[in-house]
């Protein structure tokens, strides 16, 4: 369903004033709301009015303020098309269908992972290609002339939702009605939102947005979901892909309720003889009286085809698609309709074409040229090249230039798919062949002039490849998977050796999406290689103000949380400012945001989660134009100690409102956390030589053992543990990483810490007199230890899901009271399990041994 706005040109069809609806006047026998101004239609007879397609329903006196167009013409009015991607298919509760308007809880339902588009899988086929537009950077344009537009959104608003305009409840929770910003959150009655203010502001979320005029999208011919790193299941993909054989019932028209009548008959109607291969078909209740234009004006509603009728016509089905359809004809057209044993009627749905002209509509698009669509003539003679040199004359271009762009045919069935027309098809042919195949698809198809050169680079991010191999190493890895004897690439890097990773950079869109297809499904040493495309942000275009929020979430932390955070950060937010840390690692984002100067991050999971981003800043920051940027928290992790310590909370629980976790974001204070550098040198054996060698000499060199090759460095920002804790801890990470489906909540995690812990206590002493083995030196001191089996050298006044080893008694003189930012570590004795577990529950604390500064 869409709404008059900035992204829907009511010129594109010829509508009448009632915006594309078939109204039929209705008496309804329950209670039920106006659509427009969400009152209730009162009165015996003759209430109201329904439309037969959509079933929008309305007042009489509603009428000539109905600002929703119907899903049957909606789809043709959209200026610039964007697929949605969708999520997998369920039952979603207290949401209504944008396509038929009823209850998404009554029949199987998907949602776009993007904005707030909610449809029945069996109405998919007629949905509205009108996500947001989330990259819309224009070179040609200057930063004072991009404005950001309202994209309105009809019905589903939050509960507490009330008219911007006057202030009013325009919420309903009866109908689909109501209008929403999908930037900014505003929300309006369909009859107050014409007063809105056109400009989007994005609302409370201005100064942590990524404008969409500041970001541009590889122009490849990869599917939406690919570009926003947002992966279907396997089973999704299937059923969303396979052909659907749509029934009477499916899309209400008007009434009718698939039930056949004495009076009535059912048809089976083809739109064309791609549907019939498919059989994939529309059903109609008629009057078995029927004349042929009824057949064929329900025919085209059926399929929401909003054209002149008296350009099409109804024939019978024959089996052999090369012989001859004979034409239903008046007075009584289905009486001598042939019907297979068993089956109903059959019938086509067919174009009259003109065998020697047509016209078609060409759209500039990106050009962003002053007119949306320009109308030409084509004969059996035009070309595609014809069609392009005329465009461009249209759109005020050099139709000399002809060479310099190509003609896209975009196809708004089930998405946005996109293919290159060849520069000598005949035109006139082309459009034959596709209203011969599917009436439906021929008109939600369009054709588009665009240049051939992108003026932006593509990059393309690899991952899981070997790790700290040479930059040659890697060229040769890549070619051999793409099976190419020269870089089809035009560079390569950044390289982050530590993580197998990498950036390659395409200087048109054809290769990259070749390389992206071979890529995607490659696997290297027994590992499926991560590939994904990259936006381009150009900062520029950033206002002064702006500090946009890199936002980066692990899904599967704390019982798989973070699935519906992502989705609601991507609906709040620009959907390319939201990386899934799972498909690629932090890199990925921190790549995209390289080059704007301040910025902030929100990390979302657990303690591991956010020292992996923090180690991947430090990799990454190097070539950023921000060397710090602030990092927020969100805690979906088991334990949650830094998120503690910075006053995050202790753990999300999904109650919280992710709009009121981004105005954290926007108000909360910057604090310093100390990061500690541990290295770990490999214990020195003495080796007696086996034979003595020459000094200098090359059999000499080879035995010597340089001591950085046995060191190894990591990052610490809690805290690590020596003995009985790091021994628990390994025990319960070797147990997740085995079976990782069970580990789904944190009470199931806690439980398994405690199980683990009393195992440990009483059949597992691995760590007994740990004190007797080890040796702790402060500040150039031995440190004399007590009886104990773990230490624990703590940054953070929080350890194990909230607990204090450190203790809370007053500090005594030689103590200071610690912080996560005075440049001092802790180091803490454990006894034994018990202790352990008595520090956990807070009963207790640990032994303190020293506190200084390394």
């Amino acid at each position: 369903m869409a709404a008059e706005g900035h992204n829907v040109d009511a010129n594109l069809l010829e509508l009448g004033r009632d915006h594309g609806h078939y109204f039929q006047r209705k008496t309804f026998t329950k209670p039920t709301y106006c659509h427009n101004c969400c009152e209730k239609i009162w009165g015996m007879l003759t209430q109201g009015y329904v439309c037969e397609v959509c079933n929008f329903v309305c007042h009489e006196k509603c009428m000539k303020t109905v600002v929703s167009y119907c899903s049957g013409v909606a789809l043709q009015l959209i200026k610039n098309p964007v697929a949605h991607t969708w999520s997998e298919p369920g039952h979603i509760k207290r949401r209504f269908c944008n396509v038929c308007r009823k209850r998404t809880e009554d029949a199987m339902s998907v949602e776009c992972e993007v904005c707030e588009y909610y449809v029945h899988v069996d109405c998919q086929d007629l949905a509205v290609s009108d996500c947001k537009e989330a990259a819309t950077f224009v070179p040609s344009l200057e930063k004072q002339s991009h404005s950001q537009y309202h994209h309105m959104r009809e019905g589903n608003l939050p509960r507490d939702s009330r008219c911007v305009v006057c202030k009013k409840v325009c919420y309903s929770s009866e109908c689909l009605a109501g209008m929403r910003c999908e930037w900014c959150g505003q929300t309006a009655h369909a009859l107050c939102y014409r007063q809105m203010d056109g400009n989007c502001q994005f609302g409370l979320l201005q100064k942590i947005m990524l404008p969409p005029n500041c970001l541009t999208i590889p122009r490849t011919e990869l599917p939406m979901e690919q570009l926003l790193n947002i992966t279907a299941s396997s089973e999704q993909s299937t059923s969303l892909s396979s052909p659907c054989k749509i029934t009477a019932d499916d899309v209400s028209s008007g009434g009718d309720e698939g039930k056949e009548k004495e009076d009535y008959e059912v048809l089976r109607i083809f739109d064309g003889n791609n549907s019939l291969r498919t059989q994939v078909f529309r059903t109609a209740s008629v009057p078995k009286t029927a004349s042929a234009q009824q057949i064929r004006d329900a025919a085209l509603r059926r399929f929401h085809i909003q054209d002149t009728p008296e350009n099409f016509y109804v024939t019978q089905v024959i089996n052999d698609l090369t012989g001859e359809e004979e034409t239903l004809e008046d007075p009584v057209p289905l009486r001598n309709v042939k019907r297979p044993e068993g089956r109903r009627a059959q019938v086509f749905l067919r174009y009259r074409d003109d065998p020697d002209k047509a016209v078609v509509k060409i759209y500039g698009g990106w050009l962003r040229v002053p007119v949306t669509f320009c109308t030409l003539n084509v004969t059996k003679e035009t070309v595609v090249q014809d069609i392009v040199s005329e465009s461009l004359e249209h759109f005020g271009l050099d139709r000399k230039t002809w060479n310099r762009y190509n003609l896209i045919e975009v196809s708004l069935e089930r998405g946005v798919a996109e293919r290159t027309c060849n520069h000598h098809e005949n035109m006139l042919q082309l459009v034959r062949n596709l209203r011969k195949d599917s009436l439906r698809r021929y008109h939600v198809i369009r054709f588009y002039v665009q240049e051939k050169e992108d003026p932006h680079d593509h990059a393309v991010f690899v991952g899981n490849l070997p790790v700290s191999l040479a930059q040659r190493q890697y060229e040769r890895i890549l070619l051999k998977l793409l099976g190419a004897k020269e870089k089809p690439f035009t560079a390569i890097g950044p390289i982050y050796f530590e993580y197998g990773s990498l950036v390659i950079t395409f200087n048109t869109p054809k290769a990259a999406t070749a390389a992206v297809q071979k890529l995607q499904g490659a696997v290297y040493e027994d590992k499926k290689l991560i590939v994904l495309c990259l936006p381009n942000v150009q900062p520029k275009m950033l206002p002064p103000d702006s500090e946009p929020l890199l936002v980066l979430v692990n899904v599967k932390s704390g019982g798989c949380q973070g699935t519906e955070l992502i989705k609601s950060f991507r609906k709040l937010l620009n959907p390319f400012q939201v990386f899934d840390v799972l498909k690629g690692g932090p890199l990925v984002g921190l790549y995209v945001f390289r080059n704007i100067p301040k910025y902030k991050i929100l990390a979302c999971g657990g303690d591991g989660t956010i020292g992996w981003v923090l180690q991947c800043l430090d990799i990454a920051k190097q070539d950023a134009a921000c060397f710090s940027p602030p990092c927020g928290v969100v805690p979906l992790g088991t334990g949650n100690d830094l998120a503690r310590v910075l006053r995050w909370g202790g753990g999300y629980t999904g109650e919280e409102n992710p709009l009121d976790i981004l105005k954290d974001v926007i108000e909360a204070d910057e604090v310093r956390l100390d990061r500690w550098a541990v290295v770990f040198h490999e214990e020195e054996r003495s080796q007696p030589p086996t034979a003595p060698a020459a000094e200098g000499g090359a059999e000499g060199e080879g035995m010597m053992n340089n001591p950085e090759d046995q060191t190894s460095m990591i990052i610490m920002n809690n805290y690590f543990g020596i003995g009985i804790d790091a021994d628990v801890c390994l025990k319960f990470h070797n147990k997740r990483d085995a079976n990782p489906e069970k580990f789904q909540s944190r009470l199931f995690n806690k439980t398994q810490y405690v199980k683990i812990g009393l195992q440990k206590a009483l059949f597992e002493r691995t760590c007994k007199d740990l004190w007797k083995r080890i040796e702790v030196e402060v500040d150039g001191k031995v440190i004399e230890l007590p009886n104990i089996e773990g230490i624990i050298v703590l940054n953070l006044l929080s350890w194990g899901s909230g607990a204090n080893p450190w203790g809370t008694a007053k500090e005594d003189e030689n103590f200071s009271k610690p912080t996560h930012y005075d440049g001092l570590l802790e180091v803490v004795g454990v006894s034994d399990v018990s202790r352990l577990g008595l520090i956990q529950s807070k009963l207790a604390a640990g032994i303190r041994i020293a506190q200084e500064a390394v």
